[in-house]
């Protein structure tokens, strides 16, 4: 179980950038029969990962703001009344049409993604001020990678950096990173200059070695699912930190976006990033048992 610290005005504040969607999470009890009904458990929940961060570390009893678009419908609406409800400090506009993610969750409950980002990708002429006063900004991979929401993105970067916050960087899907390739990716990193840099492992393979030696952040995390993560700080040599055993784990969707949301904040506070890597994993933890009960 996660100890939830006591909420204190003084405490640091995350904030992410970037996503509240509508996610349509479809789990199949029996492979896909074309032409035919495949037995499935079909749920609908709040996504996004900037969103999930937020709502995982405000879950634990940390500091959060989301800052984002959603549609000016009553679906977005309804997420934002979600995420208030939870404790987050929510910055939006409301534009457009709020988007919506079909994640298919296999039987070994690993995912696939049909994504329909919707207004999220739209946020423009943002207002920077949203991004004062934070401690660290998490801006997912996937913000950086669509305009208007990129360039207002980086402009948040911009202001929290200037106000002393660390930045934050999940590399989101290997889809994204393949997307941009290696030269935009080197541009990225280079004015973005991430201090905690997140990913699983496909997405740290896909990403060349000598872009992060070249711009080496402070802290790398693999995420790993049910394996340890790897963490490497300064560039030195990595070290695994196992996670919290979880039973019968049949959807593993926002695992990762949970495990950032224990990290990040217990880093704000002093813990080192081995003793962040443990938070990270108990709040994931925590988040699988919890999707598991809503089955």
């Amino acid at each position: 179980m996660v100890t939830v610290p006591r909420r204190v005005p003084s405490r640091p504040v995350l904030g992410c950038v970037g996503d509240l969607l509508d996610d349509v999470v479809v789990q199949r009890l029996a492979p896909v029969r074309d032409g035919a009904d495949t037995p499935s458990i079909i749920r609908r929940r709040r996504g996004g990962s900037a969103a999930n961060v937020a709502a995982a570390a405000a879950r634990a009893g940390y500091r959060a703001r989301f800052i984002g678009q959603v549609g000016d419908d009553l679906t977005g609406r309804l997420l934002v009344g979600e995420l208030t409800a939870m404790g987050v400090d929510v910055r939006v506009r409301h534009r457009g049409r709020t988007g919506t993610v079909v994640a298919l969750v296999d039987e070994r409950g690993e995912r696939s993604m049909l994504t329909d980002r919707g207004a999220a990708t739209e946020l423009a002429l943002v207002d920077t001020v949203w991004a004062t006063g934070l401690h660290t900004l998490h801006v997912p991979l996937y913000s950086l990678a669509v305009e208007p929401l990129a360039t207002s993105a980086r402009a948040l970067v911009d202001v929290a950096r200037h106000g002393g916050a660390t930045i934050s960087l999940d590399l989101s899907s290997v889809t994204v990173l393949d997307a941009l390739g290696p030269e935009a990716l080197r541009a990225l990193f280079a004015t973005l200059a991430p201090d905690v840099v997140l990913a699983n492992e496909a997405e740290a393979r896909s990403l060349r070695a000598d872009l992060l030696a070249a711009h080496q952040p402070r802290v790398v995390v693999v995420k790993r699912g049910a394996a340890p993560a790897v963490v490497s700080v300064g560039g030195a040599v990595p070290v695994e930190v196992p996670p919290q055993p979880v039973d019968a784990v049949s959807d593993s969707t926002g695992a990762g976006d949970a495990f950032a949301g224990g990290f990040l904040p217990a880093l704000a506070e002093g813990a080192s990033p081995l003793e962040a890597a443990v938070v990270g994993h108990r709040v994931a933890a925590a988040h699988l048992v919890e999707v598991s009960q809503t089955r």
